[in-house]
């Protein structure tokens, strides 16, 4: 019988990973560390998906950790997500439980499941300089030259471009060694979703969120005195709703580009699974529209088998 330390569970975005962790740490009595780049930040719920909503299950509220740590505006990174992680990890483990991960932020995942010995990484004025005029698509084309140790699933604007290049220029010049980090034998499970069921609810839920408040989401964020280029530095929602609530996107434009703009995440998210399957990573898929029941048992019988 394996004695696994971690279960890992991954997806893309609307695979509905989330629920599905929720109702396994239930039954395992458990608590989620998340695995989001996003969601770290407070008062951004609406464009980060949190739907804290989702750990509560059946009257219970399912403890979860790194969600709400760190300010808007601030740029949290993959080596404070390690330390992070660890805190959490270890906090769960002096419970005697095991942890559960859960996200679609590829690199953080891969960070923590390989335990990669990531620096914190300076700026490099010379090379951004050198990229400062540059597009989005030229950035993209110099990113996928490199080793993909960042996480390129998340980089849509030119900011994150030029920085992801910036972080593989440096380790590519001080080469990533794995860390003293715990050797983690991790179950990893990942949802599969189909490619048409995925995008009808990555619509139907973006028409959702604009209805709730995404919009006066930012509004708020942006009379609070963060910057715009602040908050279109964290791509996807916070890029088209900025350019909206500044007026240099009418409505329309900011929803199609936004809805567009989700789909290839989603479509970057699965190319990084399948990317850390070839990198040596097992990953069993479980089919999104299994009954809950049906995914809860698969697990149960990974973890004795």
């Amino acid at each position: 019988m394996p004695n696994y330390d971690l279960i890992a569970i991954l997806g893309p975005t609307a695979s509905g990973k989330t629920p599905f962790a929720t109702a396994l740490a239930a039954q395992l009595d458990t608590e989620i560390i998340s695995a989001d780049s996003r969601q770290i930040y407070r008062e951004m719920d609406l464009g980060t998906g949190k739907d804290l909503s989702d750990y509560t299950i059946n009257g219970k509220q399912i403890p979860y950790h790194l969600i709400d740590i760190a300010e808007p505006g601030y740029k949290y990174n993959v080596f404070e997500y390690q330390h992070d992680f660890l805190n959490a990890y270890d906090s769960i483990k002096a419970k005697n439980k095991l942890p559960i991960v859960c996200g679609g932020t590829g690199m953080y995942l891969e960070s923590v499941l390989r335990g990669y010995k990531l620096m914190p990484v300076p700026e490099n004025p010379e090379l951004r300089k050198s990229l400062e005029d540059k597009t989005l698509e030229e950035l993209t084309d110099i990113l996928k030259q490199y080793k993909h140790l960042h996480n390129s699933t998340d980089v849509d604007t030119v900011k994150r471009a030029i920085r992801a290049i910036e972080i593989e220029v440096y380790y590519e010049q001080h080469p990533v060694e794995e860390r003293e980090f715990p050797k983690l034998n991790s179950l990893i499970i990942g949802i599969d979703i189909d490619r048409e069921l995925r995008r009808e609810k990555i619509s139907r839920r973006l028409k959702q969120r604009l209805d709730e408040g995404m919009v006066q989401e930012v509004e708020k964020l942006l009379q609070k005195g963060i910057p715009p280029e602040d908050l279109i530095y964290y791509g996807l929602e916070y890029k088209y709703l900025t350019l909206f609530a500044t007026g240099q996107m009418s409505y329309d434009e900011m929803f199609t580009g936004l809805e567009t703009a989700i789909h290839q995440f989603a479509k970057r998210q699965m190319t990084w699974f399948r990317g850390m399957e070839r990198r040596g990573f097992n990953i069993h898929w479980l089919e999104a529209t299994w009954p809950m029941e049906e995914k809860i048992d698969s697990v149960k019988k990974l973890l004795i088998a």
